[in-house]
């Protein structure tokens, strides 16, 4: 990570417990986004959005994690030999493009699957 996204800050909680927290921008004309990824060895990382604040229900989102929805569970498995900086940071700042790409159009123009808001337990 710190090759990669040197920006980003990190936190150990724990062996397979760690928050990276850093700035990401897409583009100039784009705001800087604060984001955390809490990575938890074999389970999902889960990916915040802290600034600045999202519009209400914005697409490609799961409501209930509060989370932008950056692959489809199903045809992704997330395994702990899986670098955070390389899929999950890229997979971020792509949706932040999108978003920001839709607020200026109304259209989403990423890559789109259907799917079912995950369950709270569920790893995503």
């Amino acid at each position: 990570m710190k090759s990669r996204f040197p920006q980003f800050r990190v936190k150990q909680k724990g062996n397979l417990d760690i928050l990276f927290t850093g700035e990401l921008k897409v583009k100039d004309a784009y705001p800087s986004y604060t984001i955390s990824v809490h990575y938890r060895g074999d389970t999902y990382p889960s990916v915040k959005i802290t600034k600045p604040s999202l519009v209400d229900d914005p697409p490609h989102f799961y409501k209930m994690l509060g989370e932008p929805c950056l692959y489809k569970p199903k045809n992704y498995h997330w395994d702990k030999r899986k670098l955070v900086a390389t899929d999950i940071v890229p997979w971020t700042a792509g949706w932040i493009y999108f978003y920001e790409t839709w607020l200026r159009t109304d259209k989403w123009l990423g890559p789109e699957a259907e799917h079912d808001e995950p369950q709270k337990e569920n790893p995503i």
